[in-house]
């Protein structure tokens, strides 16, 4: 009994005849369409990432910016 992969299975719902010639052992002819494209997500998946550690910075600067007026109202109100 062979075990059917989940990616077999999204290619074949995608396309049944890139599903059979990828059975077939023949290699896609846009390699360089396939090449672009891994590229592409490589490089949105770094956006996203430094999106991320961004956002993530824009907090704690707020979090000190509040941190640093509170502490400021603080000494200012103190007689």
């Amino acid at each position: 009994m062979r075990t059917i992969k989940a990616s077999e299975i999204g290619a074949f719902l995608y396309c049944r005849r890139a599903w059979w010639y990828q059975q077939q052992g023949l290699e896609s002819q846009n390699q360089a369409e396939l090449t672009a494209g891994s590229a592409f997500h490589q490089q949105h998946g770094r956006q996203v990432a430094l999106a991320g550690i961004l956002r993530g910075l824009g907090w704690i600067l707020l979090l000190a910016a509040v941190l640093v007026l509170t502490v400021g109202l603080v000494i200012w109100l103190t007689p």
